[in-house]
């Protein structure tokens, strides 16, 4: 079903309003919830805390930045068809309309039997239920050859902000009938449609700009999401221009050369001008050192997205092993609203409603060619599973694109409004 931004925000409403049912009066002391991460996430579960529990609970966000770039419709930027400032958001709103305390510093330990935070700057926060949304780091190693130390001569461009900006800076330097590389990673990662939005968003560029150019993809899955979509889109847009290497050519032995701006696929060397290097990804490093990951994801219960070696612990989003659910900015959107109801009734004697979940992957292939995939969730034993799912189908005419397109704006301005307060 559609989704415009009026229907995600009355929903958002409808939320914030059972979250509001009668809550105990406020103790001397009021529950403390530190939210760590500022993301989907992070400051959509400090949001909701804040506002469901009447101002019962006190709620700390830690973030470093003071302006939050979203990865989700980042591509864009990199199409030329958003600027870099349309996605970047303050956090002042939570601030001032919310009454949540922001702090930009970095979390820098969790000591779960004295329940606290430590911070970078040297401050100490104590917690009552402690909400971890720290997105995704990379696997050091995971590329041979490509660390984070490379990533100025190979931009990742997978957190977004200046990554973004010199990966689009790159592109519109590269030599007339160059070659754009892309190292796309295993699964799971964040944003599975993403590489490949990029990819087309990349095309887009090129065919205007340097219409002899050609994009490598080095990919080391057998396949992708909406790959039927995004094969039908690039022959009909970028006829000739894209080419993917799976891992039936060798695209499980890649290496990269940095200085020499060379690709090893399986022994053969490949000189490139721009090289988009996406590596394998964990969870964010504040969960390992909170010591509940698996090795590289934390188990969450489907139920309150509470660590499955942690009951006052909450991880959201990217970082969250949970079952069904893709790692996307929606995701962790609908997420935080079940763990937030769930604090909430915890901490301050609210009701605690079912958990439902949902998702949409939007993806931009040319001018107004947009395409979809999603799904809705609900909790069990075993983990978040998918109860009903829909994808945009190859042959859909013009109007049918474009109005996917204009939704997924429409989402987006939602979904910012719903995460920081503001329009």
């Amino acid at each position: 079903m559609p989704l415009d931004r009026r229907q995600f925000l009355g929903s958002a409403a409808a939320l914030t309003a059972t979250l509001a049912a009668p809550m105990v009066a406020r103790a001397q002391t009021a529950p403390h919830v530190v939210v760590v991460g500022g993301g989907a996430g992070g400051a959509t579960a400090a949001r909701y805390v804040a506002t469901g529990s009447n101002g019962a609970i006190n709620v700390t966000l830690v973030e470093p930045s003071r302006a939050y770039y979203t990865c989700f419709f980042s591509n864009l930027y990199l199409g030329g068809f958003l600027n870099m400032d349309s996605l970047g958001h303050s956090y002042g709103t939570l601030a001032s309309n919310f009454g949540i305390n922001v702090v930009h510093d970095w979390a820098i330990g969790v000591d779960r039997d004295a329940k606290t935070v430590t911070l970078a700057g040297g401050a100490t926060l104590s917690y009552d239920r402690l909400v971890l949304s720290p997105g995704i780091d990379f696997v050091e190693g995971s590329v041979p050859g490509w660390s984070t130390a490379a990533q100025n001569a190979m931009p990742h461009a997978y957190k977004a902000g200046s990554q973004t900006e010199l990966l689009r800076a790159q592109v519109m330097n590269m030599r007339e009938g160059g070659v754009f590389a892309m190292v796309a990673p295993p699964n799971p990662y964040r944003c599975p449609p993403g590489p490949y939005e990029r990819v087309s968003m990349v095309a887009h560029m090129l065919k205007q700009n340097n219409p002899t150019a050609k994009i490598l993809i080095v990919d080391p899955k057998e396949s992708f999401s909406k790959q039927g979509l995004f094969e039908d889109g690039w022959q009909r847009h970028y006829t000739g221009m894209i080419e993917r290497i799976g891992p039936d050519f060798g695209a499980t032995n890649v290496s990269v050369d940095p200085d020499a701006m060379t690709i090893n696929i399986d022994g053969n060397v490949e000189q490139v001008d721009v090289c988009n290097v996406i590596p394998a990804q964990r969870a964010g490093k504040i969960a390992e050192m909170a010591g509940i990951t698996d090795g590289n994801w934390a188990p969450v219960s489907a139920y309150d997205l509470a660590s499955k070696m942690d009951e006052n612990i909450h991880v959201l989003g990217d970082a969250a092993a949970q079952g069904d659910m893709p790692k996307s900015g929606f995701s962790a959107n609908s997420q935080a609203k079940v763990c937030a109801n769930a604090i909430v009734a915890a901490l301050a004697g609210g009701r605690a409603f079912p958990p439902r979940f949902a998702n949409t992957c939007w993806s931009l292939i040319d001018t107004n060619d947009g395409i979809k995939v999603g799904a809705t969730y609900e909790a069990t034993d075993e983990g978040i599973k998918s109860t009903s799912s829909f994808v945009s189908q190859v042959g859909e005419d013009a109007a049918t694109r474009e109005t996917t397109y204009r939704e997924s704006l429409g989402w987006y301005d939602a979904i910012t409004e719903d995460m920081f307060g503001t329009a």
